[in-house]
């Protein structure tokens, strides 16, 4: 890896993980998790985190046996004043890992599918439900869409529509913060592979403060976007200073509400942030009754669905991918070669280019678990010898259903035990 750079800009959360030097007992597991090795300290002796190094994914946090590393940034008494201010209107934007996690919390089976009563749960408390696999759904049509331009221009010498430059291959994934954050820290020369489509997250605040005055009724000024994430590295992605492109589209056109600079979404929660949430307003969601959501925001797509795991946005881009080339839908609608739990997953697909009437022949790789598992892909693609044009990328083992803002599965303690079990295709 190249030296590391600083790439924190001014208001940006400097890294949301610190170790407890009180609980520490020194023991190395948080170590052996850690993707860039930026947990210091020797074997016996108190730890602690480089914040330059740390990528803010909470795979210490989640693997401590002794619960030492925690959260610096949390905002749910922040959350629930805002809930509680009838002159603002609370957006929960729900990554769709969470709906398979949160309920082991209140006492449902471990990956109990909870999404009905989640939006039951939300709409008590408050909240107006934006579901994050509605702009999964855009992800995916913007990141298939950059591939096959970027696939054509390498291949036909096919021009921008719009006269930009564009991108070189392999294309890489951009959802995950956490690996975006690898990058711009580890290999910044790979900047130009990463697709340019924001996450789900940042995507879905920008449409909530653009789109949703239109359909809740309210000015962008008292819409409070609440990004809801199995993933701790959201809460630094949310804070990015660049985010911001809702205030600059109302700024553009003149709006009142563009009189101070708002971001896209204004605070995370992880999953154990809105467990704890629920159960400050006395809100059991086990108990609640299935609701089924309040907009075209709750509308999505079995591709939108599939993100939370590895192999999942492969998928969802190959199924556009071929849509958009062959003008058909994939059948069966599966590609279950980047399934599964092996920790670098490759395939190849040859489509019919509609377009130019000839085949192609798209090489794709899907990583997890990049600690263990990216370096030697990284390597290929700067000596210029990597075999892929598609690469996807997630930092947690499993994808972002094994986060770091997941609950904790033990045993008498919330802090003890082993990580949440991975679930994935077989």
């Amino acid at each position: 890896m190249s030296a590391v750079a600083r790439t924190y800009q001014k208001g940006e959360i400097p890294g949301v993980i610190a170790i407890n030097p009180d609980i520490c007992k020194g023991c190395d597991a948080c170590k052996r998790h850690c993707p860039t090795g930026a947990i210091q300290g020797m074997f016996g002796a108190t730890h602690s985190i480089d914040v330059d190094r740390c990528l803010s994914c909470g795979q210490c946090l989640i693997n401590c046996p002794f619960g030492a590393p925690y959260e610096t940034s949390f905002t749910v008494d922040e959350v629930i004043a805002k809930l509680k201010d009838k002159s603002v209107s609370v957006v929960g934007i729900i990554a769709p890992a969470v709906r398979v996690a949160i309920g082991e919390d209140f006492g449902l089976p471990v990956g109990t599918l909870v999404t009905g009563k989640l939006y039951g749960a939300m709409k008590k408390a408050g909240f107006l439900i934006f579901d994050n696999n509605f702009t999964a759904d855009l992800t995916i049509m913007e990141e298939g869409s950059e591939f096959l331009q970027r696939a054509r221009h390498a291949i036909f010498g096919e021009k921008s529509e719009h006269g930009g430059e564009i991108g070189p291959l392999p294309q890489f994934t951009s959802c995950c913060p956490a690996w975006v954050r690898l990058v711009e820290t580890h290999y910044p020369a790979l900047i130009p592979n990463l697709s340019s489509a924001k996450s789900p997250q940042q995507m879905a605040g920008t449409v909530a403060k653009t789109y949703g005055p239109a359909v809740w009724g309210k000015k962008a000024e008292k819409i409070y976007t609440v990004g809801i994430m199995p993933c701790t590295a959201k809460k630094v992605e949310a804070s990015r200073p660049e985010f911001k492109s809702a205030y600059e589209y109302h700024k553009q056109k003149g709006d009142a509400e563009a009189a101070t600079p708002y971001p896209d979404v204004d605070t995370v929660l992880t999953t154990r942030d809105l467990s704890l949430l629920f159960k400050k307003m006395n809100i059991d969601l086990a108990k609640e009754a299935e609701y089924g959501g309040d907009s075209l925001f709750a509308e999505y797509t079995g591709a939108g669905t599939i993100f939370g795991n590895t192999g999942g946005v492969m998928e969802a881009a190959l199924r556009t991918a071929y849509a958009i080339l062959t003008g058909q839908e994939l059948k069966p609608l599966e590609f279950k070669p980047v399934r599964g739990l092996k920790g670098v997953k490759s395939a190849s697909v040859t489509l019919k280019d509609s377009k130019y009437n000839k085949e192609i022949t798209v090489q794709v790789a899907v990583v997890h678990g990049i600690g263990a598992n990216i370096k030697p892909v990284l390597e290929e693609v700067l000596s210029g010898t990597s075999p892929y044009h598609f690469i996807e990328v997630m930092n947690c083992p499993g994808g972002c259903i094994n986060g770091g803002g997941q609950p904790i599965v033990g045993s008498g303690s919330s802090w003890l035990g082993a990580v949440l079990p991975w679930f994935a295709w077989k």
